[in-house]
């Protein structure tokens, strides 16, 4: 009995994480995830910043 009272906390608590981390997304019309890869970020691009991988495959 226990152990499913843990299962149960432990679904709830990861069901509200993502819920919370969601919320732009699910309520807000047109919402998205913010894009947080370096190239798609002006104050990176502008400082010269680029991503180790795009340098790996795009500039042989």
């Amino acid at each position: 009995m226990q152990m499913k009272a843990t299962i149960l906390l432990t679904l709830a608590i990861v069901g509200l994480a993502v819920l919370l981390l969601g919320v732009k997304v699910f309520f807000v019309r047109g919402g998205r995830f913010p894009n947080t890869h370096i190239h798609d970020n002006a104050e990176m691009r502008k400082r010269g910043i680029t991503c180790a991988r795009d340098k790996e495959f795009y500039n042989k």
